[in-house]
Formats: structure tokens, sequence, C-alpha cells
């Protein structure tokens, strides 16, 4: 699961708000151009960004592991006819070249949850979006990085059990459908704990958030998506 690594990396040091500006910039980009040098262009500068972040891409490509499923079979299907020819390979390449794209996204978003706090991400988000709609946003942003690795990590044990107990000899339907259920029932159960962990500890719409100040370091990065975010409506 992707979470955030403590580290010493030219990204770590970096005002979240730049390293969003970057992200926003980079998706304006990659969705707007699919040439081959536009290409070429994007994934040098995504392996940069996991250069710099310090991100191993085998590792991030195993988190993404159900998300590449879906990319992959994206461009069979697109590329399926029900008649003669029955394979539309331009239309399985366009599909196929839109996946790529969307997987050059994920993995620079893999790289600012690696190097970026949740408290510094709502932070970010909550002073760029006034008002009730930034508070709501940054506490939704908070509590889906903290929540989803919970869930995750009770569906493995869950899938562990099954396993130790001979559950891999049932039907993939059944095995399927005690997986969802159980599941279900200890993310509600989580959620409620969480709900009166929050009123516990007298949740606050508005915290007290980590200092954010742009520095000398931003300025290239601020420059950066500025580039990206221009080059979309090249």
């Amino acid at each position: 699961m992707l979470t955030y690594e403590p580290g010493d990396t030219v990204l770590h040091v970096l005002d979240p708000r730049a390293k969003l500006a970057i992200q926003i910039g980079f998706a304006a980009t990659a969705l707007a151009h699919t040439t081959p040098r536009a290409l070429a262009g994007l994934t040098a500068f995504t392996l940069a960004t996991l250069v710099l972040g310090r991100v191993r891409p085998l590792r991030t490509l195993y988190a993404y592991r159900f998300a590449l499923v879906i990319l992959a079979v994206g461009p069979l299907v697109a590329a399926a006819t029900l008649g003669p020819p029955w394979i539309d390979l331009e239309a399985g390449l366009v599909t196929a070249l839109a996946s790529y794209r969307v997987l050059l996204i994920l993995l620079v978003s893999a790289v600012y949850v690696r190097t970026t706090p949740v408290r510094d991400s709502r932070a970010a988000i909550q002073r760029t979006v006034p008002g009730k709609p930034g508070q709501l946003l940054g506490v939704g942003v908070a509590l889906v990085f903290r929540f989803l690795p919970v869930v995750r990590s009770d569906l493995r044990t869950i899938r562990e059990a099954m396993a130790a107990r001979l559950g891999t000899e049932r039907s993939a339907r059944e095995r399927a459908t005690t997986i969802g259920m159980n599941g279900l029932s200890r993310t509600f159960r989580r959620a409620d704990r969480l709900a009166l962990a929050l009123r516990a500890r007298c949740f606050s719409w508005n915290p007290t958030l980590p200092e954010l100040a742009f520095s000398r370091r931003d300025v290239p990065a601020l420059g950066i998506a500025l580039v990206l975010a221009l080059t979309a409506f090249l």
C-alpha cells in the first residue's frame, strides 16, 4: 500500500502545494498529448520524479497491480468487435495509449504520496481552497490516506484466515462473497470506532495544521508546474 515514508530527498522538502501544482500540470499535459514524442518526454519526466523521490518502480507497480489489470484489459476490450474483422487494432492502440498515460499519472501521484505527510496534504488543500469546501476536502483526503491501509490490511487478514481453513478449496464465487461480506462488516465496525474516536478527541474542522511557506527551492518546482500547464494548451 502506498503511504508516506520519511526521507531527505529533494522532493521531501518541497512545499506540498508546489508538488500538487506539478501533479495537476503533468496530468493536464498527459491527457492533452498523445504523440510518441510527447509520451517519450512524459515517460522521462516520470522516471526523473521516481529517481528524485527514491521511489522504487517495481514496488509502486505492485501497489497498483489491480489498476494495472484494468488498464491492460481496456485495450483488449476496445480492440474486440462483434463482427469481421473481429479485432480493430486502431481502436485498441488508442485505448492502449490512454492507459499508458493514466499509468504515468499514477506513478507521479505515487511519488507525491511517498514524499508528503498526510497532515501537510490536508494543510495544502485547506489553505488553497477557502472555507468549508476546503476543510471538507482536507478532512476527506486525510481520512482516505489513513483509513484505506487499515481496510486493505483487514482484507488481507481475512484472505489469510480463509487460506488457513482451506477456504481456497471453495468456488471463486463463494470466496468472493465471504471476503466481501466480512470485509464490509469490518469496514463498518472500523468506521463506527473512527467516528467515536473523533468525537472523543474533540474533532475540529479547523485544527492547528503545519505551517506552510514557499521557499527558494520551490521556485523551480512551480516553474515546472507552470510549463507543464502551458504545454497542455500547445
